[in-house]
């Protein structure tokens, strides 16, 4: 598309609950009225919307999961505790589904 740049908004480490993530359903359905191969509920788990380890895996490999969560499982701990696991997303009060996510083109 000749972008050079990409801008995600991610709250998971400040509470900031009207980030992208919290958006992406909405991009998912934008998405479905043009391209009909794309079904919304492919990205639900156990009938809603997850991001931890029970995510879908349409949820986990999609783009969006991927910018938003990329070496977030290495920055964010909310209480710096050694023993509490990294990535916690604080908006939506879990650990993140996948970790040591690595990017090809960006």
């Amino acid at each position: 598309m000749g972008a050079d740049y990409v801008l995600v908004v991610f709250g998971g480490m400040a509470s900031f609950s009207g980030d992208d993530i919290s958006k992406f359903l909405w991009m998912i359905r934008i998405a479905a009225g043009v391209y009909p191969q794309v079904k919304e509920n492919d990205f639900f788990a156990d009938g809603r919307y997850r991001i931890d380890e029970k995510a879908s895996t349409t949820m986990k490999n999609c783009l969006m999961y991927r910018l938003i969560y990329n070496r977030f499982d290495e920055s964010y701990n909310p209480r710096g505790d050694k023993d509490e696991e990294m990535g916690y997303d604080a908006v939506r009060k879990t650990q993140v589904g996948v970790k040591n996510i690595k990017l090809k083109h960006f």
